[in-house]
């Protein structure tokens, strides 16, 4: 199995706005964006939920630029929480001062004090999003790093604090990459707005978003899938299913041999908008 297909047979891929208290997610990007729209989405969603936020962006950006990252979905709730506190910006430098040096223990202890305080001061959870670009800042030694990933689960047991660890995927070798997403329980995909199709055994799972854009890469696979005798289709880790593509979805599988049985596996919301297109009951298996 190439690196390519392991990424994409993560078992734990979701969307960024599926991730919940108590999750631990890799996040691998490339380019200029520095991954902005899913750091936003991931501030976003742990300010509206009522969460403390720190963000630990790419050491070579200065807060100016972050700042602006997030100002580009405009509202009251970040210019409230950045005054209240909220919503901080550190630096994996600051994080473990007085220590010069990277340790797992100092990182985990700090970590453990950040979350204690959130809970004294009422949050309903802390959430932070750490660019890796800090190990190269502080000249720390990769392994010692992904030990910390490897070992880091009980940060996470109770389901209060949750982690973004973002990875500019051009200044890690493959074999950091590659250990480091296994080592995470979640991968998340690259960007807003992205469907990446998987096909595992008998089962499609669909995984973002079905609208519009996708719809080509939507409809290519149920197809390829449905043509191949029964099959479950998930669409649980699908955030959004236009009506186009709910409505594709219905007529291919009701077009589907009748002897191979179909089942589309979803949550409530969309078991109700694709019953509503005409899906029969038989074929719909709720599930969270």
């Amino acid at each position: 199995m190439s690196e390519h297909e392991e990424h994409e047979h993560h078992p734990g891929t979701i969307p960024v706005q599926q991730m919940r208290p108590g999750d631990h997610a890799f996040f691998g990007y490339e380019g200029d964006t520095h991954g902005r729209d899913v750091m936003s989405a991931f501030v976003w969603a742990g300010l509206a939920r009522g969460e403390k936020v720190i963000v630990f962006g790419p050491p070579h950006l200065t807060e100016g630029q972050i700042w602006s990252a997030f100002e580009e979905a405009p509202g009251p709730l970040l210019a409230m929480a950045r005054r209240t506190g909220r919503l901080t910006l550190s630096s994996m430098r600051q994080l473990i001062m007085p220590a010069g040096v990277f340790t797992a223990d100092r990182q985990w202890e700090r970590i453990g004090e950040e979350t204690r305080t959130a809970r004294e001061e009422g949050f309903t959870g802390l959430r932070t999003y750490i660019d890796m670009g800090w190990v190269a800042d502080l000249g720390a030694d990769v392994d010692t790093m992904m030990e910390r990933e490897q070992r880091a689960g009980h940060l996470f047991s109770d389901g209060f604090y949750s982690e973004i660890c973002a990875y500019d995927e051009d200044r890690f070798d493959e074999r950091v990459l590659r250990a480091m997403r296994r080592a995470h329980p979640r991968d998340l995909l690259a960007r807003i707005g992205q469907l990446r199709c998987l096909r595992l055994g008998s089962t499609l799972h669909l995984v973002g978003e079905a609208d519009l854009t996708t719809r080509t890469r939507f409809v290519r696979a149920l197809r390829d899938a449905l043509g191949r005798g029964g099959v479950t289709v998930d669409l649980r880790r699908v955030e959004f299913l236009s009506v186009r593509c709910a409505q594709d979805l219905v007529l291919l599988v009701s077009r589907s041999d009748g002897g191979r049985p179909v089942r589309i596996r979803c949550s409530a919301r969309h078991a109700t908008l694709l019953s509503r297109l005409g899906a029969r009951p038989a074929d719909i298996e709720e599930s969270g």
